[in-house]
């Protein structure tokens, strides 16, 4: 059987038990999700923060870190997807400490998977709260506007294009992080999308020289030897 065509939604699976999360798996692409997967709760995070899922499917107990932890965390760091927690535990209070901590939905074990998958399709449908970026992003004598999409330097407009403005935000929101040019890709043109790794560092050059003080000597777009680059001022 061929694989259901992709909906374009993207869901993330947390879950320690290798056989539910197979089960999972599988029966998401068969409805046509792109299906990411973390065993626990440090490793959701960090998918999260890479990938940014359209819903996230959390089980409770987790190794380490558990659900409710991840979801106080995630909600704290302003991610506002559905999630959807799974959990052995069905009293109350659990299933009210999950929603309290911002959980779309709360689904008991052992579950049917064709409620959970009419859930995700719910949740999905009713989508996120918006939550809206902060006004301005200042770095240097460069001022950022996500809301508007626009940046100047030194009062002055800046020039840009649409992908431009796309990868510059792609830096900022990753601070500090060093990226590979295949999270770059993901993160702009989408998962489906092979380019060659000329195509960014063609961009990483377009905003050195749009952005940077001395493009020769750049203070915030650094290369990183081995991996990609990095946003962030100059130790």
């Amino acid at each position: 059987m061929s694989p259901a065509p992709s909906n374009g939604r993207t869901v993330l699976i947390v879950e320690d038990d290798p056989s539910i999360a197979l089960g999972l798996r599988m029966n998401l692409e068969a409805e046509g999700y792109a299906v990411l997967s973390a065993e626990d709760g440090e490793r959701a995070l960090e998918v999260v923060r890479e990938e940014e899922p359209h819903l996230i499917i959390l089980d409770v107990m987790l190794p380490a870190m558990n659900g409710f932890e991840v979801l106080r965390t995630l909600r704290r760091d302003g991610h506002m997807m559905p999630i959807i927690v799974l959990s052995a535990r069905t009293g109350e209070i659990d299933k009210v400490t999950g929603l309290e901590l911002g959980a779309e939905d709360y689904v008991a074990k052992p579950f049917s998977l064709a409620e959970l998958l009419a859930r995700v399709r719910a949740a999905l449908r009713r989508g996120a709260p918006v939550v809206r970026p902060p006004r301005t992003v200042t770095f240097g004598d460069v001022i950022v506007d996500p809301e508007a999409r626009d940046v100047k330097r030194r009062s002055a407009l800046v020039d840009m294009t649409a992908t431009e403005f796309d990868v510059l935000m792609c830096f900022v929101q990753s601070k500090g992080r060093a990226l590979t040019r295949d999270e770059i890709f993901r993160h702009v043109w989408g998962p489906n999308h092979h380019g060659t790794p000329r195509t960014i560092d063609n961009f990483v050059q377009q905003l050195r020289a749009k952005l940077e003080e001395d493009p020769q000597a750049p203070r915030f777009f650094r290369t990183v030897r081995g991996v990609g680059y990095r946003f962030g001022d100059a130790d």
